[in-house]
């Protein structure tokens, strides 16, 4: 059983240090996709600070601006977007600087469904720039699905889809589709890890990245464009929740495309199986071959 999903990868190059408009341009997009009746959107990773990590790494002088500009996911970024995803009756993922108590900054991303409230959020668990939690990069401990009109959800972000466990636990915490804000590799690369993340898990994943948007369904690339200031439409078949009630429904489906296959083969004539000459030789003595392969 599957429930087929009209779904939005939208991506942009945001403007450094200007929330405000990159806000507004990432609303653009959400309304674009919403038009296009898309019931879900997925943006990139600090698509609404414009991932500003890197250059607080570099100059420690703008740490502080960082944090200054960081804000907590009940703040006014998230609350624009739950009327937003109100308004559109659609789903909207991004990511954004969040932060928590007074200098504490994490690579967040946010899963607001059509009723414009946050279903779940998600803080990057791996570090791939400085190799250490900053102060203004704080590393997220905890990877958990969470429950969603859509069935049940797992986030990742970023360099997280190089690591199969991330997937692969949220995906054993009941996530039947996964999305990842991304800002990063746009390469071959990262189209092999993500469709393996999804080949193995048997789950739809749905990655918006700065230049390049990605959509997997039942194993296969359903959707790639290698551009930015791109809105990416595709559909997605998300895989049933595991449940008695869903097994049944499963189980007569196929007894009446059984019947119907059976009712069809009766119809035609019967062709009897015919023995070439009575009963064939005695076969010859098998060869008996045995291989041990070891570790």
């Amino acid at each position: 059983m599957f429930e087929r999903v009209k779904v939005a990868a939208v991506n942009f190059v945001p403007w450094k240090w200007h929330p405000d408009w990159n806000a507004d341009r990432l609303e653009r997009f959400f309304r674009e996709a919403a038009k296009r009746g898309a019931t879900l959107a997925v943006a990139p990773e600090g698509i609404i600070d414009s991932y500003l990590i890197c250059e607080a790494m570099t100059w420690p002088k703008l740490r502080r601006e960082l944090v200054a500009i960081a804000q907590p996911v009940d703040g006014p970024w998230v609350r624009r977007f739950e009327k937003l995803a109100k308004q559109l009756k659609m789903c909207l993922v991004f990511g954004m600087a969040e932060l928590r108590g007074k200098h504490n900054v994490y690579n967040t991303a946010v899963f607001i469904d059509q009723r414009g409230q946050v279903c779940g959020t998600y803080r990057k668990v791996t570090n791939d720039i400085c190799g250490r939690s900053w102060h203004f990069n704080r590393c997220g401990k905890t990877f958990r699905a969470f429950d969603t009109p859509l069935g049940r959800c797992g986030m990742l972000t970023c360099s997280d889809r190089w690591y199969s466990a991330i997937a692969e636990s949220l995906v054993l915490d009941g996530a039947r589709f996964l999305c990842i804000p991304t800002w990063g590799v746009k390469k071959k690369q990262n189209d092999q890890a993500v469709l393996a993340r999804a080949r193995e898990n048997g789950v739809p994943i749905i990655q918006a990245n700065v230049g390049s948007n990605l959509i997997i369904s039942k194993g296969e690339i359903v959707a790639l464009d290698r551009d930015r200031d791109t809105l990416t439409i595709a559909e997605i078949e998300i895989p049933a929740k595991i449940s008695a009630r869903n097994a049944r429904t499963t189980e007569r489906e196929f007894h009446s495309a059984y019947r119907k296959y059976i009712a069809q083969s009766s119809s035609q004539p019967f062709k009897p199986y015919r023995l070439r000459s009575g009963h064939p030789p005695k076969p010859a003595r098998p060869t008996l071959r045995i291989r041990v392969h070891t570790c």
